[in-house]
């Protein structure tokens, strides 16, 4: 086992096109950003709920600032598998099989993103873009 404190030294260094925070919330911080997109950083997958070190538990600060870089999918939409499966499971006679669950969840998230395209077809702002086709859905 590498200890974190090397770990932490160097991933943010390492070439990726696409960067998937996963699992740690409020983790990622400004400077991680900047260094990931030096090393040819383009799209940031939130597999983590609220990944950046933002107070703010949406849109704060360093998640803005990502959203202006590169692509982000948003946590929301890129992390909603298990409550879409919820969701798909309160349904009166659905299919149960493995591969009609995760269409359904891959039919909602290329829904959302759709429908974020459609607000900005620009590569960046698609955070902002999808928080407020979200919010203005709960509204």
């Amino acid at each position: 086992m590498i200890p974190f404190s090397e770990v932490n030294a160097k991933i943010w260094d390492l070439k990726a096109d696409i960067f998937i925070p996963g699992a740690a919330s409020r983790l990622v911080q400004k400077n991680h950003i900047d260094r990931l997109i030096a090393a040819g950083l383009e799209v940031i997958s939130s597999g983590a709920n609220v990944p950046f070190a933002d107070q703010e538990i949406f849109f704060g600060p360093i998640c803005e600032y990502a959203d202006k870089e590169v692509s982000v999918i948003p946590d929301f939409i890129a992390n909603c598998g298990m409550a879409r499966v919820f969701a798909y499971l309160m349904n009166a006679d659905v299919d149960l099989s493995d591969n009609a669950i995760f269409e359904d969840t891959s039919k909602a998230i290329e829904a959302s993103m759709k429908n974020s395209f459609k607000k900005s077809s620009k590569i960046t702002g698609i955070y902002q873009k999808s928080l407020e086709i979200a919010l203005n859905q709960l509204l």
